[in-house]
């Protein structure tokens, strides 16, 4: 996304694109139907658990961990093969991304370099930092054209520079762009997917869209599809108003997906049956 030119709210901009406020208004009912439901009232803490753990669980499916809650639920051990590492590095995420709310709107490199170190848990002079030049991602199912780390320098300044400036944008759009942004960028050696849905989470709770972190939008895009949700980068990453709208319209179908999600778990609390 282009963060230059005249226009000092780009992002509010972006608000008026075709589609894109029908998709806020679609978002914002189907948040308000969840904080609505009556077991909110006394069980929200676990309602926020719940979605926390279906959100990692949806995160680590994108990234090519893809397994049945259960199995997560059941699992304690997430330091062996690669798939184990992804869930373990997805579910740390998770638990991290609440901790890091006040800090996002100050400085939001500061937040995207300790997600990476959260998600990498490893030692290296490659962790928590953009990647320099002539290193290596990897990033296996994200297949778009790679930008060079200066164009990654640039950009993220612009995208840091955005997100304290404030913007009028609503919290979708938001949450959005610094999704695509990221994805496309993928500015760390590794985990850029899981981080950049991290990112997405921090915006929508942080804009008091989600104050309360039930409505995880990466079980609405694990079950949009991998294929969806990269055709949807693509429209991302071509700029164009169409293709930046329909981004956008599928982030907020993943968030009211998610919203649903726990509209369920709320309804089965409510039976005694969870």
């Amino acid at each position: 996304m282009s963060t230059t030119g005249a226009n000092a709210d780009p992002l509010a901009t972006l608000g008026s694109l075709p589609g894109v406020a029908e998709s806020v208004e679609s978002v914002r009912k189907a948040v308000d139907r969840v904080y609505g439901h009556r077991i909110m009232r006394r069980r929200s803490p676990e309602i926020t658990s719940e979605a926390a753990l279906r959100g990692a669980r949806g995160s680590a499916a994108l990234s090519g961990a893809d397994w049945a809650l259960e199995e997560v639920r059941r699992r304690t051990d997430f330091g062996g093969d690669g798939e184990a590492r992804v869930m373990g590095a997805a579910l740390r995420l998770s638990a991290e991304a609440g901790q890091l709310l006040s800090v996002w709107r100050q400085s939001p490199l500061r937040v995207l370099a300790r997600l990476h170190v959260v998600a990498a848990a490893a030692q290296g002079d490659e962790v928590g930092r953009p990647r320099q030049a002539g290193e290596p991602v990897d990033e296996p199912l994200i297949e778009l054209p790679l930008p060079d780390a200066q164009e990654v320098s640039g950009r993220l300044e612009g995208l840091a520079d955005l997100i304290i400036a404030g913007t009028s944008a609503p919290a979708l759009v938001t949450a959005a762009v610094v999704h695509g942004e990221l994805l496309a960028l993928r500015p760390f050696v590794s985990h850029n997917g899981l981080v950049a849905r991290a990112a997405e989470r921090i915006v929508l709770i942080g804009s008091g869209l989600d104050p309360k972190a039930i409505c995880p939008a990466e079980v609405g895009h694990a079950e949009l599809g991998r294929a969806a949700y990269l055709a949807a980068l693509e429209g991302y990453v071509s700029g164009t108003p169409e293709g930046m709208a329909a981004w956008i319209a599928h982030c907020g179908r993943a968030v009211e997906l998610g919203a649903r999600e726990s509209t369920a778990v709320c309804e089965a609390l409510q039976r005694g049956a969870a």
